[in-house]
């Protein structure tokens, strides 16, 4: 076996039967398993850190979970990239001119690596969305459940019916899961958009469009409307008047911008009442669920029907029918 494997030269270069293995030493074999070990033990400790944050924070502070996720996650990167120079470049010059090389092929080959993993770190930053965020990014809309150093991962909503059209095709009409999951590339944030629904204030004004019949009580259709508004709506006095003030402050919101309020809107069939509300951007098919039925039953009872594009035919011309004999 001794002649089998020898290490010759100088340089203690491995020689296999006779044929010397350039750039394979004894010594690059030693520092081959001090970072496979070195790699494990960085391993270990991220685990064991995760676990402990685990015990510590819990599963009910999921923002402060996720940012020392993310916090771990990138000291463990920092230490790997540290060690793993401090293991193999022992020479400094070596070192500059390895890292000239490796930049330069970085810069050529991965741009969108660089560009995605320097979205990452503008997104840590807090200014575009968190983690739980509802949000629109590289055309998919919602919630975000993890981020990479690459990309982010989106629990996908459905689309309501006035935006259908939209790509990607939806068969879920309305803000609710649709079951994919789907992996947004963190450099769409240099390409297009990034809409988030929650940041900071967790509310969405939403509208509801009625047409009611221009010979119906609409003072009463009007107030049916608005009832079923503030029932199932947010209501702002309980946010307290810190918070309204706060609101107030950096949004430039009135605060008659917070109650439910009807519009009027006149056509050639019917004036159309729109309901503008406040409300939870998690709940909203839920909330306008249970608007429509209030109104509905409201507006049955006040005996008030909804308009209707459909037309009833009440004469016609006289027609005049003539039989001929059948031919033989």
């Amino acid at each position: 076996m001794a002649d089998l494997i020898q290490v010759v030269g100088q340089d203690r270069t491995l020689e296999v039967l006779g044929i010397r293995l350039i750039g394979v030493s004894a010594e690059n074999g030693k520092k081959l398993l001090f970072t496979i070990a070195f790699i494990a033990i960085v391993i270990l400790l991220n685990r064991v850190l995760k676990g402990v944050l685990r015990a510590i924070v819990g599963e009910k502070l999921e923002r402060v979970r996720f940012w020392s996720h993310q916090a771990i996650r990138l000291l463990t990167a920092g230490v790997v990239c540290v060690g793993l120079v401090s293991i193999w470049f022992n020479n400094p010059a070596q070192l500059g001119s390895a890292a000239a090389f490796v930049t330069a092929g970085l810069a050529i080959a991965s741009q969108k690596m660089i560009t995605a993993f320097a979205g990452y770190l503008i997104i840590l930053r807090g200014k575009n969305f968190n983690v739980g965020d509802r949000i629109v990014m590289g055309g998919v809309r919602g919630d975000v459940i993890a981020l990479g150093f690459m990309q982010t991962t989106i629990m996908e909503m459905g689309q309501p019916p006035g935006e259908q059209a939209d790509a990607p095709s939806m068969w879920v009409a309305a803000r609710q899961y649709t079951g994919r999951i789907v992996t947004v590339t963190n450099d769409k944030i240099f390409d297009t958009p990034v809409y988030n629904y929650t940041s900071r204030f967790p509310y969405i004004w939403e509208e509801m469009h009625l047409p009611i019949p221009y010979n119906a009580d609409r003072k009463r259709a009007e107030q049916i409307i608005l009832e079923a508004a503030r029932r199932y709506t947010e209501r702002m006095a309980e946010l307290g008047e810190d918070a309204l003030q706060e609101l107030e402050r950096r949004y430039m919101i009135e605060r008659a911008d917070l109650e439910p309020r009807v519009y009027f809107r006149l056509t050639d069939n019917w004036c159309e009442m729109t309901v503008r509300f406040i409300v939870d951007s998690h709940k909203v098919r839920d909330v306008k669920d249970r608007m429509s039925r209030d109104m509905i039953d409201g507006l049955d009872a006040a005996k008030i029907g909804i308009a209707s594009g459909t037309y009833e035919i009440v004469g016609m011309p006289e027609l005049q029918v003539r039989l001929s004999e059948p031919r033989q």
